[in-house]
């Protein structure tokens, strides 16, 4: 599979697994997949770059967003409900090793609340609920699925202007099931393109997705 990633990506980095092991809090909110997203912290490591713009492996660019270079660390979307968070799927860091090891002592001592990155990250960026301007992304950078009126209607309205889709949830598009969510389009769109341009540089057998 690296060969296969090589020969996509200007550069393919390999990480060990950081997890919570916070087993307890994931059962409680039901995502007991979720600790090993501590692994997430690794992208402060990649020094080489003076930016960069972490998108989650289960969302889908849409259209260019190049723009988000422009904005500072840290810089993400609000996450929907409360507190009041970034949803940690996309957002814009500068790498720093120090950063880096600021994080992982962090994460020793303090854990998180949800015991995935997303709790870890708002409680050691947690002035970023206080700024404005720069430091807050639109939601059509990080478009979730959402469960109330209001948003059915505004998906509806202003769904073109969406550039980045996150399936949020359990199920993600890679599973053999029938999404029923407020992001069918999207869903098929990222079918579409892992059949015609992903599938095909997998090896035979070891991808199950029809």
């Amino acid at each position: 599979m690296r060969e296969q990633l090589n020969k996509v990506f200007d550069h393919v980095t390999f990480v060990n697994i950081f997890d919570s092991k916070d087993s307890e809090t994931l059962e409680f909110i039901g995502r007991p997949e979720l600790g090993v997203t501590f692994t997430k912290l690794n992208c402060w490591k990649l020094t080489q770059y003076t930016k960069c713009v972490y998108i989650d492996s289960d969302a889908l660019v849409i259209k260019n967003s190049d723009e988000l270079f422009d904005r500072p660390e840290i810089a993400g979307a609000p996450d929907i409900g409360w507190p009041d968070n970034f949803n940690s799927g996309v957002f814009v860091f500068e790498p720093s090793n120090k950063t880096y090891r600021d994080l992982v002592q962090f994460a020793l001592h303090h854990g998180s609340f949800d015991g995935a990155d997303q709790g870890l990250l708002n409680e050691f960026f947690s002035e970023w609920r206080h700024q404005d301007g720069p430091h807050r992304l639109s939601f059509v950078y990080n478009t979730t699925s959402g469960v109330n009126n209001s948003y059915v209607a505004a998906l509806r309205r202003y769904k073109d202007a969406i550039k980045i889709a996150h399936f949020l949830g359990a199920v993600k598009p890679w599973h053999n099931a029938e999404h029923h969510g407020h992001l069918d389009e999207h869903w098929a769109r990222w079918r579409k393109i892992f059949n015609e341009r992903v599938k095909p540089f997998i090896p035979p057998g070891t991808c199950e997705l029809n």
